[in-house]
């Protein structure tokens, strides 16, 4: 176990913010999240906070040596995310409002090909759906890992794995129309070919990555720029959805103003989005339905999470 003190953290709010969909509560252990990331997964449990809410101790369910090793970076705990609040513009009344009600929420490091297969599945989707189809996925093609050697949770699957039965072997996980994207993506990633364009991917500039995004079978602008933030870690990428589109459309008649948050607005739109998608009564829905995903995946003999 690894306790540690961090700020500008706050995982209900990643968990909800639509990048991400494997962090989920851990109702065995109460105020507890579990977290899985391609082959790995730790239990995280949120401890005190400072008088001013701003620090929280934080234990993880690993060492210090696994937790600098992977985890640090892939919560991005090393950028200043205080920094990037304060150069919100005051007279933006509803950006402050957003970074305010979103505050906590760091863009995550994901693994790239978990992050493609998500945002194909993504596509004309919701949250809730979106999960259940992942562990879904998990749980059909996933290898078990292990938490402290008592907790088994499946991992993503390699492209190898999820190409192996063909269509029908994605056949009653929620995928609808988006399994013939993601067996075409499962293909291609495990030829040469493929293996090669995702390792391109990681050393390619945001202005190179999305071209070569966009040559592949079911991937359009909006998952391209999901993929750049949330994968690459390209956080000048503002992926535009329809909710985004509203936004814009209300708030920025006159357009958004990038240039003044050249190189980081991607951080912006997690703000923006969230403060969309979650306000109260939404909020109370997703919460729900975490709980009743938590609850079904704790008493099936399966799945992504069993007991030893």
């Amino acid at each position: 176990m690894y306790e540690i003190t961090l700020t500008e953290f706050d995982l209900p709010s990643i968990m909800n913010s639509g990048q991400v969909f494997r962090i989920r509560p851990y109702l065995e252990e109460p105020n507890t999240y579990l977290v899985a990331a391609g082959t790995k997964a730790v239990c995280i449990r949120p401890g005190e906070s400072s008088e001013d809410g701003r620090k929280r101790s934080f234990l993880f369910s690993c060492t210090k040596e696994a937790f600098d090793g992977f985890w640090r970076e892939y919560f991005d705990l090393n950028t200043d995310y205080g920094a990037i609040l304060n150069s919100i513009d005051p007279g933006d009344s509803y950006l402050q409002a957003a970074a305010k009600y979103g505050r906590g929420i760091r863009i995550l490091k994901q693994d790239l090909w978990e992050t493609i297969i998500s945002f194909l599945i993504s596509q004309n989707n919701n949250i809730i759906r979106i999960r259940r189809s992942i562990e879904a996925l998990c749980e059909r093609f996933g290898d078990r890992t292990e938490i402290d050697g008592a907790l088994s949770v499946f991992s993503f699957p390699t492209p190898e794995a999820l190409c192996c039965e063909g269509l029908p072997g994605l056949s009653g996980l929620g995928l609808g129309y988006r399994d013939k994207y993601i067996l075409s993506m499962a293909e291609y990633c495990s030829s040469k070919e493929g293996k090669c364009w995702l390792e391109r991917l990681k050393g390619c500039s945001y202005e190179e990555a999305v071209p070569l995004l966009l040559q592949r079978f079911g991937i359009g602008r909006k998952v391209a720029d999901c993929i750049c933030l949330f994968a690459l870690h390209h956080i000048g990428a503002f992926p535009i959805d329809t909710h985004i589109r509203q936004i814009l459309d209300a708030h920025y008649p006159n357009g958004f103003p990038f240039s003044r948050y050249e190189g980081f607005a991607g951080i912006l739109q997690q703000y923006l989005f969230y403060y969309k998608q979650s306000g109260p009564k939404e909020k109370a829905v997703m919460e729900s339905a975490s709980a009743s995903d938590s609850k079904r995946l704790s008493s099936l003999e399966s799945p992504a999470v069993q007991r030893r």
